[in-house]
């Protein structure tokens, strides 16, 4: 890349983020896509990848395809873009027929530069037709370890995503990651057909957080305990059920926090609404399944508690990795069964 260029990606980064400097391999990464490749980013939360496809995205002549897991997830980031004046827009089930129709209208008139696409949207064929009427610049695939049927969060419509994209011609496909082991790693890449694909790993080691485990004994006693002493901060309490959610969200405003649940159960207004009151600082604690938290970016979350054991180990990096992606200290808490504190003495 020539100096020139690499200074009017600096000049945009600076301009549009607010960022003097690049982190990590981001800089190689965004200059390894604008040059057409296929690229694979296993990065870890908190470290900046959004912004390896966001920021070409801006660079390019047309629009980018983002395929994203989640409405949620999709809302988060289209909300955060538009702030820092990046026209972005989702497709979703969440749209009526007169709002597709003017999204379409807009993408097509070149006034969209980002579009975030459920998989479900991309399986239908009036998206493709579509999309083959645009200027497509490149197709990212974020959250990608959902294609894996190895990995911890495997959706089956995202192994369809394949079959979808090559009907939009040869793009260059970049697909990130914070939790791919090697196993995932490779079946993500012959999934999507990129085994040729550039492949950059990032140090997984947050050294901002801390970690505890504690033995799960009069746990609600210790959970008030623990969230006075961070009183005012905001943080994320996940637990295995809905009824648990609901159970231990209901507990901490009782004793005076400011608590919201989310869950798949509650409808999605209110799911909307309760993420959207964290992410404004208008709550300071969401009590959550799993189904919150897959890219949600709020910098100043504090701590990150597990009131139950999460499923798999890399479901665990990726939920306590909302914590502290300030850069700041983050706390990471795990209340364990007894049974598994024995077991591991043993």
């Amino acid at each position: 890349m020539l100096v020139e260029e690499k200074d009017a990606l600096r000049e945009r980064l600076r301009e549009v983020f607010g960022y003097s400097q690049f982190r990590g391999n981001q800089e190689a990464i965004i200059r390894n896509l604008l040059e057409g490749r296929n690229t694979f980013v296993i990065m870890p939360t908190g470290a900046g990848k959004s912004l390896c496809y966001q920021l070409p995205a801006m660079m390019m002549d047309g629009l980018a395809v983002v395929i994203s897991p989640l409405i949620a997830l999709m809302k988060n980031q289209v909300d955060q873009l538009n702030t820092y004046g990046v026209n972005a827009r989702f497709l979703n089930s969440t749209l009526s027929k007169s709002e597709i129709t003017r999204l379409k209208k807009d993408c097509m008139n070149g006034v969209v530069k980002l579009l975030y696409v459920a998989p479900e949207s991309l399986n239908k064929e009036e998206t493709i037709q579509f999309l083959k009427k645009v200027n497509v610049t490149f197709i990212a695939i974020d959250e990608a370890h959902c294609i894996s049927e190895w990995g911890h969060d495997f959706r089956p419509e995202y192994r369809r995503i394949k079959s979808m994209i090559q009907q939009l011609g040869n793009l260059p496909v970049i697909a990130l990651t914070a939790t791919a082991t090697p196993k995932v790693q490779i079946d993500i890449q012959k999934n999507l057909q990129m085994e040729d694909a550039d492949v950059f790993i990032s140090s997984f080691n947050r050294k901002n957080l801390f970690y505890e485990v504690r033995p799960k004994k009069e746990t609600k006693k210790q959970l008030i305990k623990f969230l006075k002493e961070h009183r005012g901060k905001s943080g994320i309490i996940y637990c295995l059920s809905r009824k648990k959610v609901e159970e231990i969200a209901e507990l901490l405003n009782v004793n005076g926090f400011k608590a919201v649940p989310y869950h798949a159960g509650l409808d999605a207004d209110v799911r909307v609404k309760n993420q959207d009151d964290f992410l404004n600082e208008e709550v300071d604690i969401v009590v959550a399944t799993i189904a919150f938290g897959m890219g949600i970016d709020k910098p100043d979350v504090r701590f990150v508690v597990h009131y139950d054991v999460p499923k798999s180990l890399e479901g665990y990096y990726q939920e306590t990795g909302r914590a502290g992606r300030d850069g700041l200290e983050g706390y990471c808490l795990m209340f364990l069964p007894l049974k598994h504190i024995n077991r591991a003495h043993q």
